[in-house]
């Protein structure tokens, strides 16, 4: 039975770049992944961050002060982001700027901060793979042939969506869910709606040539006209030599 991994990729979406500054999170988009694989479960909301929208911020994401002005605050739907993100680790693109926003979000209303225990930056793992390439989300995309053609602008689930599966290829690609370990994984993905699949432990399959196999091999050996082994074979009472 395949191990139970369970993990979350997002992104946000943000006013500016200082969340102390008093810069607030617009958008945020959350995909699961199961053994490195997407579930198809995701969680994204846009909010409304009660203050105008700097140009400079809108031009990256093309969300404006209008279209957000009857969004929710991030307080109304605080409960099911945490809900949603559980204890599983959180992996980001430069992935301490989204924490810091989050736990700047959370503050504000009153909730625990995210454990930065928590926190898998693919920044950091794309540099220390490929030191000295380029590490924008888009270069990691074309690197490793991820189609991102409808990312005109960025946003928070797209963008997340992306980046799973850069994250995939920055741990070695589609063959870590295979499922060819065969430890017993724990059952929480029961309170997510599945739990892993039970797969029958079957015997080893013997592969040594039977008598039969073994008479016939020499059988067809014998039937070779002039075999190559033969002219290689050292004449009695003589010693190979290298």
């Amino acid at each position: 039975m395949t191990p139970f991994m369970r993990e979350i990729v997002f992104d946000t979406e943000t006013t500016g770049t200082n969340p102390a500054g008093g810069d607030r999170i617009v958008e945020i988009g959350c995909v699961e992944l199961v053994n490195r694989v997407e579930t198809g479960r995701t969680f994204h909301a846009y909010f409304n961050p009660q203050r105008a929208m700097p140009p400079e911020a809108e031009a990256v994401h093309g969300l404006s002060s209008i279209f957000l002005s009857d969004k929710p605050l991030f307080d109304d739907r605080a409960a099911e982001l945490i809900d949603f993100i559980a204890d599983a680790p959180l992996i980001a693109h430069n992935a301490g700027f989204d924490f810091g926003f989050l736990n700047a979000e959370l503050a504000r209303c009153s909730r625990d901060p995210v454990c930065l225990s928590r926190m898998v930056c693919t920044l950091v793992m794309a540099r220390s793979k490929h030191p000295g390439a380029k590490h924008s989300l888009d270069a990691l995309c074309s690197r490793f042939g991820v189609d991102r053609s409808q990312r005109v602008k960025h946003g928070a689930l797209l963008d997340a969506q992306l980046l799973a599966q850069v994250y995939v290829e920055l741990t070695g690609g589609r063959q870590i869910g295979l499922g060819l370990m065969t430890e017993i994984a724990p059952q929480s993905g029961e309170r997510f709606g599945y739990a892993p699949a039970q797969r029958p432990i079957r015997p080893p399959r013997p592969h040594s040539a039977s008598l039969e196999e073994r008479q016939r091999h020499a059988q067809f050996l014998r039937a070779i006209t002039d075999p190559l082994w033969a002219r290689l074979a050292v004449p009695e009472g003589r010693t190979a030599t290298c």
